[in-house]
């Protein structure tokens, strides 16, 4: 399998490219490539290209840049919002909402939120490997943390947000309404046209902590216009685990894995 890099630059047919360190060591000890070797290159803007090692140095490296293979594509404009959790379910997370296609990523501070120190350049890192390994032509940046509050305070309303609201199956309440039992999430999005002239319109998704929403959240999301709010199901879903099933949903429901 030919290694997939991303260069953070210009790319040009017959033009070298330079190599990160952290690149040729990737390239030297854990693929073990020498110079000759074929890569594809990809910087976020103009597509892919073929290319060939040149130079492959202790701490140095380069690859000549070949024809265009790929012109680049444009991708559904959704954004990821999620609690943080630990360590390991927080970089799966990260990974797993690349290989699905989110565009950008936000950790998101609410009330039950245990915080931990996030370390945004090394999500980042593991953004840009999960792009280069799943054949993505971009890479999904991941934003510094913003609270609750501040989140929707900011909030511009030509963007829409699914809130998946895990109190959306107490059977005491009615379906419906900014009270009421929030519908099943692909209900919900099969029931909606968001198609415009140029695709899809910006969307967004909002998935909680462990400990969940608290009640004030939930009303206060509930009373926005922009938001439509779904349950993922009647099973109670670890939070990695429902940042990544609202993701595929929507993808099915509206994103680009309808294509086919």
């Amino acid at each position: 399998m030919i290694p997939r890099l991303y260069i953070d630059g210009p790319l040009h047919s017959g033009l070298p490219a330079p190599l990160t360190a952290e690149q040729v060591h990737y390239l030297k000890n854990v693929l073990r490539r020498q110079e000759g070797d074929e890569l594809r290159l990809f910087n976020g803007e103009d597509g892919e290209f073929a290319a060939r090692i040149v130079e492959l140095k202790k701490k140095t490296g380069a690859a000549q840049v070949g024809e265009q293979t790929r012109d680049q594509e444009a991708e559904p404009d959704l954004v990821l919002y999620f609690a943080p959790v630990k360590r390991g379910p927080l970089e799966t997370i990260v990974q797993k909402a690349v290989e699905v296609g989110a565009a950008r990523l936000v950790p998101v501070i609410t009330e039950r939120t245990i915080a931990p120190k996030l370390n945004i350049a090394r999500l980042q890192a593991i953004a840009t490997e999960a792009a280069e390994q799943c054949g993505r032509l971009n890479v999904p940046s991941v934003g510094e943390p913003i609270k609750f509050a501040a989140l929707l305070k900011t909030w511009t309303e030509d963007r829409r947000l699914l809130f998946c609201d895990e109190a959306g199956d107490e059977e005491e309440k009615e379906w419906g309404g900014r009270e009421g039992r929030a519908e099943p999430v692909l209900d919900v999005l099969k029931s909606i046209d968001s198609k415009t002239d140029g695709g899809v319109e910006p969307w967004a998704i909002l998935t909680g902590p462990e400990g969940g929403f608290s009640p004030g959240e939930r009303r206060e999301l509930r009373a926005k216009s922009y938001v439509t709010a779904a349950t993922l199901g009647p099973r109670i879903l670890r939070a990695d685990t429902a940042a990544i099933a609202a993701l595929v949903l929507w993808q099915a429901a509206l994103g680009d894995w309808r294509r086919s």
